[in-house]
């Protein structure tokens, strides 16, 4: 049986109402997620925002204070890790120096008395599978950083778990590597059927290699849906500014249109899609991604919808394929605006005045 093309492999997962307490701190308040089989998941969120935490229960080297946790509807909090069959995959690798590459990977089917055919055949296939075939006699000082991560990769996944938990597993490589890396896994994910959890706490890793994402904050999900939702539709002030960058403006609701809101900004009649409704004359903040702001150079008559408001330019700095402007409102609030750039694009200048102008449904009330 090869390792490869298993597309219901993966493990179902519940968390429901799961918390971890060290004596009087809260590291996950009653956290419930459900993953379908062969889903990839990422826990998102900045240090202490109890995704490791929450990885650890799962795996079972935590206990839960309250809560439960099935695989499969079967509940594991009571399962001692080495029964639940999950695969993982950590930061430091954790990789047995004095054991060679192929032994490495080995090493969890010896500990399940798999025969050592059937084990050599099984490292070879997992070999295959990461890309490092000619690789096994090896040994993992001999590698580099980016393939001992494969093979602890390989390693994980060689006993065909049907979960495999990823703890920050990219956080110690280089970015062009950790890019490649992150396609990669995309690769064996698919390959593989299995149901991943991943945690980090970098945006880009968690949008490009997810299925799903759950954003955690101080022991809690705050958000969770699809990447695209959660960059274009942040529930919050919190997801908006920690998932990619956002300019805020404060706002003065006057008036309602279906799903969107007319506020004030800054003198600036703009605006912004809502699910809410909120009263007139409420205080708000509205959201827009510095990516979707663009200067208004010629960009007028009727055909023109959108929003508009007048700056100064305080800074430009070129940054290869964008430039990122420092502006100023009229009223004394920053932005940030991102363009790319081109040789046919004229350069800002510091102190330059400036129309800018976006999409309505690009403006998002937090």
């Amino acid at each position: 049986m090869s390792l490869g093309h298993h597309p219901s492999r993966g493990a179902s997962v519940s968390l429901n109402t799961l918390q971890k307490s060290y004596g009087k701190v809260g590291a996950v308040t009653g956290v419930s997620l459900d993953l379908q089989s062969g889903e990839f998941l990422t826990l998102l969120g900045p240090s202490g925002s109890g995704k490791t935490t929450t990885l650890m229960m799962i795996a079972g080297f935590e206990a839960p204070s309250a809560g439960d946790i099935a695989i499969d509807g079967v509940s594991v909090v009571d399962m001692p890790p080495y029964r639940r069959n999950i695969g993982m995959v950590f930061q430091n690798y954790a990789l047995f120096p004095h054991l060679t590459v192929a032994e490495n990977i080995g090493f969890p089917l010896k500990q399940r008395g798999v025969p050592k055919a059937e084990r050599t055949r099984l490292v070879g296939e997992a070999l295959e599978l990461v890309h490092l075939g000619a690789y096994g006699g090896r040994y993992p000082r001999q590698m580099s950083g980016g393939q001992q991560q494969r093979v602890a990769v390989a390693r994980a996944v060689v006993f065909k778990p049907r979960l495999l938990l990823l703890d920050e597993p990219l956080g110690a490589l280089d970015k062009q590597l950790r890019e490649n890396l992150q396609l990669e896994m995309r690769r064996l994910h698919a390959e593989l059927g299995i149901t991943c959890i991943l945690v980090t706490h970098d945006q880009d890793e968690a949008l490009t290699m997810s299925d799903r994402v759950a954003v955690m904050h101080e022991g809690k999900v705050v958000q969770v849906g699809h990447p695209e939702a959660l960059y274009d539709r942040p529930s919050n002030r919190f997801v908006a500014g920690f998932i990619g960058e956002s300019n805020f403006l404060p706002a003065l609701v006057r008036g309602l249109e279906s799903d969107v809101v007319v506020v004030e900004c800054e003198g600036a009649l703009i605006r912004a899609m809502t699910s809410q409704r909120p009263p007139i004359g409420a205080n708000i903040t509205v959201a827009i991604r510095p990516e979707r702001l663009r200067f208004a150079d010629g960009l007028v008559g009727p055909g023109v919808v959108g929003n508009r408001t007048s700056v100064t330019v305080r800074e430009a700095v070129f940054c290869g394929e964008r430039c990122r402007y420092l502006l100023e409102t009229d009223g004394g609030t920053s932005l940030i605006l991102k363009e790319p750039s081109s040789a046919a694009t004229r350069r800002r200048v510091p102190g330059e005045r400036a129309d800018i102008t976006w999409s309505p449904a690009d403006t998002i009330v937090v």
